[in-house]
């Protein structure tokens, strides 16, 4: 599966109080310049937006600005792109009033004309979508980034993130100059799509130049080395700041050196302006992670990746620190200027495309029905349909069941050969994370033997994962040899967390193989994790016997947490929850159940993550590494 859908936005509202019109264009633009990344099937002409209004209508002069921007795109923008808006939303009464309790006056705050527009299109193949993140000369070889100028050398500073600084709004603001040149860049761009050299794609936008660069080397973990001859008038302050803060439209790319021949010849059909592409850096040795910025011989300005990064970060590390636990804030802003750290990696001692089935297996259920899953929901399982479809793709009949399905007895788990337990807020959390999904079961005299039946019978296996995790942690009590397992509770930082975190995966030859890791042990790779309450808690009671010590003696942790040097941690955020040593996921001595907190099934497929080696995953076929555990089920099942 190669097709998806892509969705990107714009907006521009500080460019209203200047132009409402130039806002309405930009906003449009922006987007489009952001869907870009993705190769839009049939370009231009399939893409869609929305559009979201909102403004005072009833202050003076508003009502005009926003009939002037409804003018700019409905009347002429879009149709000359020939993309249509046939979806959209408006909200007219953008402004508060209310008396001051102190002074007795009548007050008013009204809200600047903003206009946030939605772009999406169907998408060919999701697997040539460009990111920001630039790749190293150590990867990738010697590159060049590539600046391609839609703006027709115009530098307005209305508007931009830099004048917000200064305390200014401006009197030019930014505007589409030639939309025949944005139709035109679409079309190079298909064309760069097909020809597969784009390493690295961002569009100027919101802080300029300086921005999109200083973005694309924290992405990658590496440094610049950025040539303006090219771009700036000369190296005076002005010409130089107009160069890198002002936000007309323009993007980068970054291509491997000997492709640069290449990219150029994609713009050739449009016959691009004079000044339209330049070549404006490289990318040096990871060593130097620094951006240096040069006008002819004179270095105008250095600064490295990491006090940049740092800088760029502070505001949102502020408010954390208030919010959040502040070790983990700190420990999150500190990891920034770690210049040696790795980053994410697939360290597999497996090939995700092996074919692990015995082939009396594979022929036998070519002719009989597959082995059924009960698909496991309860009020607020969010989960459910990724499960499915990674049980399915590994040779299941995924079977959709609600608890209320047990509950009233329309369906029994003596049909099925396994159970998983999806991820999503059961009773929204109310109870605790998984408590009351628990409770429905334990505190049910029909549906907890059904359940032990379950967990009994020696042809089954369980998975858990997420709030499917802790829902199964809370069963403990009638799951055999799951006595010792772990409760999970609030995370250290206080937070609900949404990240991709490296896990390594444990099941050492000696002990009972796991139902769903084989070949897989001593595996690390990245991981989606997503939740508020995933921090292994164990009975701290004196005479308690269920210790962390113990689970681990008996060979009872599955996964758990490593830092991008490989090395299991409670350090935050490598180590998402706090959980002593690492630990995110159990499994009961026979191997035939398994609890996780973070999300294998999220990324079955191959080209769905947040980041996917290209160079590895040609070799993985459609499917990318946490296929594996599913498949390891259906092998297990025979």
């Amino acid at each position: 599966m190669k097709t998806g859908e892509a969705m990107a936005m714009g907006e521009k509202p500080t460019l209203a109080l200047i132009s409402p019109a130039s806002s309405a264009r930009m906003a449009v633009a922006e987007s489009l310049m952001n869907l870009a990344a993705a190769s839009a099937l049939g370009g231009l002409d399939r893409i869609r937006l929305s559009a979201n209004w909102m403004a005072a209508t009833s202050h003076p002069g508003e009502g005009a600005a926003i009939y002037e921007a409804v003018e700019a795109i409905g009347m002429e923008l879009c149709p000359k792109l020939g993309i249509s808006i046939p979806v959209g939303k408006d909200s007219m009464s953008m402004k508060m009033k209310w008396k001051d309790t102190a002074s007795k006056q009548d007050m008013e705050v009204t809200a600047p004309l903003s206009l946030v527009i939605s772009a999406f299109a169907i998408v060919d193949d999701i697997g040539k979508t460009w990111t920001p993140t630039l790749r190293r000369l150590e990867d990738v070889g010697e590159t060049v980034l590539l600046f391609v100028d839609l703006s027709l050398a115009q530098k307005a500073l209305g508007g931009s993130a830099l004048a917000q600084a200064f305390g200014q709004v401006g009197d030019q603001a930014p505007d589409v100059r030639d939309v025949e040149l944005i139709k035109d860049y679409y079309d190079a761009l298909q064309q760069l799509h097909d020809a597969n050299i784009v390493l690295a794609y961002h569009d100027r936008s919101d802080g300029g130049l300086f921005t999109t660069l200083s973005e694309m080397m924290f992405a990658g973990r590496c440094g610049l080395q950025i040539m303006l001859d090219q771009i700036a008038r000369s190296s005076n302050t002005m010409d130089v700041v107009e160069a890198l803060f002002n936000e007309e439209l323009g993007a980068v790319f970054q291509v491997r050196k000997k492709d640069e021949i290449t990219f150029q010849s994609c713009f050739a059909t449009c016959g691009p302006p004079q000044g339209m592409i330049r070549k404006i850096g490289r990318v040096p040795p990871v060593t130097k992670q620094e951006i240096s910025i040069s006008y002819g011989t004179d270095t105008i300005y250095r600064n490295s990746r990491k006090a940049l990064q740092q800088r760029w970060s502070s505001t949102s590390h502020a408010m954390q620190h208030l919010r959040d636990n502040p070790a983990c804030a700190n420990s999150e802003y500190n990891n920034v200027a770690d210049d040696s750290d790795p980053g994410l990696a697939f360290n597999l001692t497996f090939n995700p495309k092996d074919d692990i089935l015995p082939l009396s297996t594979t022929i036998i259920s070519a002719i009989t029905s597959k082995p059924r899953v009960a698909i496991l929901r309860e009020q607020g399982t969010n989960g459910h349909a990724e499960m499915a479809f990674a049980f399915s793709v590994a040779g299941f009949a995924a079977i959709d069941v609600h608890m209320t399905d047990i509950l009233s007895g329309r369906v029994s788990l003596a049909s099925f050969i396994g159970l998983a337990a999806c991820g999503g807020f059961s009773y929204g959390d109310v109870l605790g994370a998984g408590q009351g999904w628990a409770k429905s079961v334990l505190l049910h005299d029909q549906a907890r033997k059904e359940f032990q039946n379950f967990f009994e019978r020696k042809d089954t296996f369980t998975l858990g994962v997420c709030n499917g995790c802790q829902f199964l942690s809370r069963l403990k009590q009638i799951i055999p040899g799951a006595e010792s397992w772990p409760s999970f509770e609030r995370n250290t930082s206080e937070q609900y967390e949404a990240r991709v975190c490296m896990v390594e995966l444990v099941d050492p030859p000696g002990q009972q193989e796991s139902v769903f890791l084989h070949g897989m042990h001593g595996s690390t790779l990245p991981i989606v994790t997503a939740h508020g309450e995933g921090r292994a808690m164990f009975d701290s009671s004196a005479d308690s016997t269920f210790t962390l010590k113990r689970l681990q003696e008996e060979g009872l942790v599955s996964l758990r947490y490593v830092d991008n040097y490989l090395r299991p941690t409670e350090q935050y955020p490598y180590n998402p929850n706090g959980s002593p040593e690492g630990i995110t996921g159990v499994r009961t001595p026979d191997g035939r159940c398994l609890a996780l907190m973070p999300h294998p099934e999220r990324t079955i497929l191959r080209d769905v993550g947040s980041y996917i080696p290209k160079d590895q995953a040609e070799a993985w076929g459609d499917f990318g590494p946490w296929v594996r555990m599913f498949k390891s089920a259906r092998r297990w099942v025979g």
